[in-house]
């Protein structure tokens, strides 16, 4: 895993050979605010698993360290009932500036888990906003967690989260108005999905104090078993390696563009004209293009 963090073609290398043995875990995504207590109910859940015999993998992204660069690993620490069990793996990742809440990185160390056998691979996002949807494309189960402090008005509520759950939690549910915001997350819910196959249920825990938790991992598994059962579990399969693929030869084609000292040359010579003849920029872009275009054509 550590190989596969420092990436690059040694990283591919591992990847590519390991990829035959994946596809046997089943990938949930936790997702939602900072403080909402992500990390306390994977670890609660991570129990309740591992009491049934299930081995689980956690790929977490902290905050990357204004200081180090690396990640505070914070997670770990609010996972500390796992430590020692050799059938639960966690792996703690810096974010490294992420603005999407969860990397390709983070999906290739789930890689690594699936291939070495895991039956279960959490995956935790860190909390940043509304492009937290992309954890859709790593995650068969999206679970996403709120507390009674979300907000007053459910309509208020990051429509992306909204649209990517499957599952939908409200944490520290113990807390004053508590039921009133599970009241309406509910009947926000209800008119989202009125007449859907899986309308997402709304599981009120307290994951400090393990309530709720138990209703929470049969949310999951009913998810899961619909999914199965509706064949949708293939097309989510394919819908995160339509995305993971696009995104690898986007940022193959990228490096290959800017990594050509011609064309970078060509590039500085446009943006001069931007700053001192007065081109526009959307003009300049096009121009770019075009000249990438005939490069092709004459360089194959």
């Amino acid at each position: 895993m550590s190989r596969v963090e420092r990436g690059g073609p040694d990283a591919e290398a591992i990847l590519d050979e390991l990829f035959p043995y994946m596809g046997s875990a089943y990938r949930i995504g936790i997702t939602g605010g900072t403080g909402s207590g992500k990390s306390t109910l994977i670890d609660a859940l991570v129990r309740r698993y591992r009491s049934e015999g299930n081995t689980i993998g956690v790929v977490a992204e902290d905050p990357t360290s204004p200081f180090s660069g690396g990640a505070v690993l914070g997670d770990r620490i609010r996972m500390s009932s796992a430590a020692g069990d050799p059938g639960v793996f966690i792996r703690s990742i810096a974010s490294r500036g992420s603005e999407t809440g969860f990397s390709v990185l983070a999906d290739e160390l789930a890689d690594v888990l699936d291939a070495f056998g895991r039956d279960l691979i959490f995956l935790e996002t860190i909390g940043v906003g509304q492009l937290e949807y992309k954890i859709r494309f790593s995650a068969f189960t999206t679970v996403v967690v709120f507390t009674p402090e979300s907000g007053d008005d459910v309509q208020g509520l990051k429509s992306g989260l909204m649209e990517v759950g499957d599952v939908f939690v409200v944490n520290k549910s113990d807390r004053p108005r508590a039921d009133q915001f599970v009241a309406d997350l509910r009947g926000s819910l209800d008119l989202r999905y009125h007449g859907a196959e899986w309308e997402p249920p709304v599981v009120p825990t307290v994951a400090r104090g393990g309530a709720g938790v138990n209703n929470l991992e049969e949310a999951i598994t009913a998810h899961r078993k619909y999914l199965e059962a509706a064949s949708a579990l293939d097309e989510r399969k394919r819908e995160g390696f339509r995305n993971r693929v696009r995104y690898l030869a986007e940022d193959k084609i990228s490096r290959r563009i800017w990594g050509n000292p011609y064309i970078q040359k060509r590039f500085d010579g446009i943006v001069k004209q931007v700053v001192s003849d007065g081109l526009s920029p959307y003009e300049a872009a096009k121009r770019l293009v075009e000249m990438l275009q005939i490069d092709e054509s004459q360089h194959g």
